[in-house]
C-alpha cells in the first residue's frame, strides 16, 4: 500500500475482492474519509463483504457486482485500481482494461499483482493454472492507453514450485 501512496482519503478498488483480504486492509488505511470499491462477479463473496463491512461499520466500503467484460466503477474517481490474483481469471482483457481506466483518475494508478505463467503456456490455460505472462499484462495495458512505471519486488510462494508473483504498476496519464 506504500508503494501506491495509499493513504488517508484515497479512493481505491479492490478488483476480485473475493473473501475481502485486501479489502478490509484496504478500508483500515483510507480511513473514514477514504472509499473502497470491492469489485467481484460472485454475487456471495460480495454479500459476505457487505456483511462483515456491516458489523465492523465500515462505511467507507462499497461492493459492486461486475460483470466479466466491466468492473462497473465510477468514473474518474479512483486512486488506485489493485488488482491481485485476478488477471488471470479474466477474459475480456481490453474491456476490462477501458474499465479500470475510466475508473482511474488522470494520475492514478492501476497495480497488478499475478503469478507468472511459464514459458510456452498458452492463453487457454491461464485460467486453469491461476497465472498469466507479466509480458502480456504490460503489453495490454499499453495497448490500452497506461504507462507503464515499474515492476516493484514481487512474491514468491514457497509451497507451489516456480512460483512468482509480479507487481506491475502503471499510471493513467494526466
Amino acid at each position: 500500500m506504500d508503494a501506491l501512496r495509499i493513504g488517508p482519503g484515497s479512493h481505491v478498488a479492490d478488483i476480485g475482492a473475493g473473501n475481502g483480504y485486501f479489502t478490509f486492509h484496504l478500508a483500515r488505511r483510507v480511513g473514514a474519509a477514504g472509499r473502497v470499491y470491492a469489485v467481484d462477479v460472485q454475487r456471495t463473496a460480495l454479500e459476505d463483504i457487505r456483511r462483515r463491512t456491516a458489523a465492523l461499520a465500515l462505511m467507507q466500503v462499497t461492493t459492486i457486482l461486475g460483470s466479466d467484460n466491466d468492473p462497473r466503477l465510477p468514473r474518474d474517481s479512483l486512486d488506485v485500481v489493485l488488482v491481485v490474483n485476478t488477471y488471470h481469471e479474466l477474459q475480456a482483457y481490453d474491456a476490462m482494461m477501458e474499465g479500470f481506466w475510466r475508473g482511474l483518475k488522470p494520475g492514478g494508478l492501476l497495480a497488478i499483482i499475478d503469478c507468472d505463467a511459464l514459458p510456452g503456456e498458452s492463453p487457454e490455460s491461464y485460467v486453469r493454472h491461476h497465472r498469466v505472462p507479466s509480458a502480456s499484462v504490460r503489453n495490454e495495458a499499453i495497448r490500452n492507453g497506461f504507462r507503464f512505471l515499474r515492476s516493484d519486488l514481487g512474491f514468491v510462494d514457497p509451497a507451489t514450485p516456480f512460483s512468482y508473483w509480479y507487481f506491475l504498476v502503471f499510471e493513467r496519464p494526466s
